[in-house]
């Protein structure tokens, strides 16, 4: 499991620094880290990794196994509040491909209240973005 932690750069219309736990699980995650680490106008600017104490916002990309969900819950658990999940990719929305295996979580949203759940296999950076953008919109309004 890769974590990296990232300051999100959108003006949230908060009091505290919005930072983004990164939980790569598989394919998605290489996007996520594209779009988390790039240098475009709407990259966030990188942070060194965290803990899930200082995240706000939780990223779940790839696939959940049964044994990598209870790492997954722990850390949504160690968040503070408030705090917002967004999950990334088909995998991790649905189960994707492997959504028959008897060891895959059949989407995140049955385990954790999912506030945005961007689509794709896997899905371009640009919707990861997309997806932080809709957050953002259901944040300040």
């Amino acid at each position: 499991m890769t974590t990296t932690t990232s300051t999100v750069r959108l003006n949230w219309g908060t009091r505290y620094e919005v930072t983004v736990l990164d939980l790569g699980l598989a394919c998605c995650g290489v996007e996520v880290m594209a779009a988390l680490h790039g240098r475009g106008d709407d990259a966030p600017e990188p942070v060194p990794a965290g803990a899930p104490e200082v995240a706000h916002v939780l990223v779940v990309s790839g696939t959940v196994t049964d044994v990598m969900l209870p790492a997954v819950l722990a850390s949504y658990e160690a968040m503070p509040e408030p705090k917002y999940v967004l999950s990334v990719g088909a995998c991790s929305n649905t189960g994707g491909p492997y959504w028959d295996s008897y060891c895959v979580t059949k989407g995140i949203d049955q385990m954790l209240p999912v506030d945005v759940a961007v689509p794709g296999c896997p899905p371009r950076p640009e919707a990861l973005l997309d997806g932080l953008r809709a957050l953002h919109r259901m944040v300040t309004s």
